[in-house]
């Protein structure tokens, strides 16, 4: 493993993905485009992939992607400028019925181009916000080959519920090397749906900056609301200012796409004091620097954490619904005033109160201050760059001793297959020698035995190898107690199956072998899952990424994912439980003597795979096992042995 101190001057190559639309003035964007500006300014290369509303962008992003096809780094270039760059990988349209700040499905032509662009760049991490599915985000992390890090913002009970293939998105979740989420709420809610554990990083907010103050006398009191897409909201709103009983004077400007025509018409002395403005026609920045009040209502379904950190930063006192979420931001109303939901008496009187005290205005105000104080852009970026240096320092280190290196550059290179059993297995009916003798007529310099649970075929295949002119790894695949299977290499004494995996790779360490990861997320096997490999990181020394048997390419296309964003040593093996499977997938590699040597020949070794049929080699396994009496088995075994002793002695 890379020591974590060394990571930390490490120039990063990282990637950032949002959901929603970057010309949308989502939370995630702003929180996007701060921490992204900060990591380019600290010298990572920094690529933003993001949805867009303009077609002219996406053609853009993807003439750069045709321009930088074989030559992915040049996608990088242009964020050697202190800056990140940006790649709109699909258009969304912006029509009725679907507002730009919702997170865009993924068109077929989206899921290409982040697939085009993941696999052609040499990245350390991809940093995925919000990636529930469908979206870009998910998508992303599907064919993401690098480090993950995943980031929940402000997901509500609602947007998490409606995760209807639950299970299809723990499997992509578990592909998260670290989970990052903006709130303690937002931890906790996560957790009751995606179990794991999440680091809270609260965002960054701008740093305060005192106002003149408006508070003389007839200057009316300004209250601002931001509609976040909840219509429920804005109508407690509405409804609450029917109760507004203030003697001081106050307006209210309503930030709403839908304008005043969506909803009922107001009495006439609230018209006087209630103003509509299109959220496309002010900035926010210019909208909380004329206001004194912010009012979030939302009752959980479009909740904005964010929107109150940036207008306790603007020096807004703010008066929000008792969502976990907000209660955190203020501090449990030590920052600001809560109600209840959807109650829209107290809302009222809540109001009243800060349009009426000056004084509990200002108390709150300075309380806001100090809060944001203790937040900065920097401070989160710190804490990110943090995150990375501890998932890197994950990653093997992918250099051999370079004496070894020299010393193997000098030997014949071989083929090597490292899976397959004999008649010693359970599952297996192929006796030692005609294992030998397959696999000498396959033209395989070296094999692997590496029978279930059982070490003595491997021993006697090793006794007569010399007379095959077959070097013999001695192993033995181990299953056990609930965390899949996991094969020793290079071992002498046979492993006892039902330990757990822990326990088993102490073992198999003890012998001094090398621990090697079997199909690990064919579902059909008896597979340690992502979590439970994440446990025996540092010790698993290579990872089978290619396994004919295996049924879904799938399975062995997230081994070569994994293996490849921890830069483990990759192997393949067949697997073969008959002998006509022997070698239809080896691996070319030089010669070695022992596992120091192996496994450093096996670091720059060829992965070969021959056309095979899995329906073929599985019957035959069916027919030689399950299908054959016993008594006609062992005739078999002897019929295969006479044969076996017959080529041997025209050899000879």
């Amino acid at each position: 493993m890379n020591d974590p101190m060394a990571v930390s001057s490490e120039r990063l190559s990282l990637v950032h993905v949002t959901p929603f639309p970057w010309e949308s003035e989502h939370e995630v964007n702003s929180y996007l485009q701060c921490v992204t500006s900060e990591l380019s300014r600290r010298g990572h290369r920094v690529l933003i992939l993001a949805p867009s509303l303009s077609q002219r962008e996406v053609r853009q992003s993807r003439r750069t992607l045709r321009s930088a096809r074989g030559q992915g780094h040049l996608l990088l270039e242009g964020t050697d400028e202190g800056k990140p760059g940006l790649m709109a990988v699909g258009e969304v349209l912006d029509v009725a019925g679907r507002s730009a700040r919702r997170p865009a499905p993924v068109p077929i032509d989206a899921a290409r181009t982040i697939e085009q662009i993941l696999t052609s760049v040499s990245l350390d991490f991809v940093h995925v916000h919000e990636p529930f599915a469908p979206s870009i985000s998910s998508s992303a992390l599907r064919h993401s080959r690098s480090l993950n890090i995943g980031a929940f913002h402000a997901p509500t009970e609602h947007v998490l519920s409606t995760q209807v293939a639950r299970r299809f998105v723990e499997t992509f979740f578990g592909r998260l090397d670290a989970r990052l989420a903006s709130f303690r709420a937002t931890a906790e809610l996560m957790s009751r749906y995606f179990p794991a554990d999440y680091r809270v990083l609260t965002p960054g907010a701008d740093e305060f900056k005192p106002r003149a103050s408006r508070d003389g006398a007839g200057s009316p009191v300004q209250v601002l609301y931001i509609e976040q897409e909840e219509r429920a909201a804005m109508r407690a709103l509405l409804r609450a200012l029917r109760h507004v009983q203030a003697s001081a004077p106050w307006q209210i400007t309503i930030a709403s796409e839908r304008g005043e025509s969506s909803i009922t018409p107001l009495r006439a002395d609230l018209r006087e004091r209630v103003s509509f403005i299109d959220p496309a026609a002010a900035a926010e920045q210019d909208l909380l620097a004329s206001s004194d009040v912010i009012v979030c209502s939302s009752e959980g379904t479009a909740a904005a954490p964010e929107l109150l950190l940036r207008a306790l930063g603007s020096g807004l006192v703010p008066i929000a619904s008792r969502l976990p979420v907000y209660e955190e931001v203020l501090g449990e109303g030590e920052r600001g005033l809560l109600f209840e939901p959807g109650d829209t008496l107290t809302l009222a009187s809540q109001l009243t109160r800060l349009i009426d005290d000056a004084q509990l205005r200002h108390r709150l105000c300075a309380c806001g201050q100090e809060f944001i104080r203790t937040l900065s852009w920097e401070r989160t970026t710190d804490e990110i760059e943090s995150v990375y240096q501890e998932v890197a320092a994950q990653r093997h280190n992918a250099t051999a001793d370079p004496a070894v290196s020299r010393h193997l550059a000098r030997r014949e290179l071989i083929d090597v297959d490292l899976h397959m059993h004999t008649d010693h297995s359970h599952d297996c009916t192929t006796p030692v020698e005609v294992l030998l003798r397959t696999a000498r007529e396959q033209g395989l310099g070296a094999i692997a035995v590496t029978d279930h649970n059982e070490i003595s075929g491997a021993l006697e295949a090793r006794d007569k190898a010399s007379a095959a002119g077959v070097k013999v790894i001695v192993a033995e695949e181990i299953k056990t107690a609930n965390q899949g299977e996991v094969i020793g290499l290079f071992i002498e004494e046979k492993i006892p199956r039902g330990m757990t995996l822990s326990e088993t790779v102490a073992e198999i360490k003890r012998q001094g072998g090398l621990v090697y990861v079997p199909h690990p997320f064919d579902r059909m096997h008896s597979v340690p899952d992502y979590e439970h490999l994440l446990t025996i990181l540092d010790d698993i020394d290579a990872i089978e990424v290619y396994n004919p048997r295996v049924a879904i390419g799938a399975f062995n296309e997230e081994a070569v994912r994994f293996a490849a964003k921890y830069r483990i040593v990759a192997g393949a093996g067949s697997d073969s439980h008959v002998a006509q499977g022997l070698g239809s997938v080896r691996i070319r590699m030089r010669d070695f003597d022992g596992p120091e040597q192996f496994l450093a020949s096996l670091r720059e070794a060829d992965i070969i795979t021959r056309p095979t049929s899995l329906l073929y080699v599985q019957a035959l396994k069916f027919i030689q096992t399950r299908a054959t009496p016993p008594a006609a088995q062992r005739a078999r075994r002897a019929r295969q042995l006479r044969r076996a002793g017959r080529s041997e002695r025209r050899k000879g």
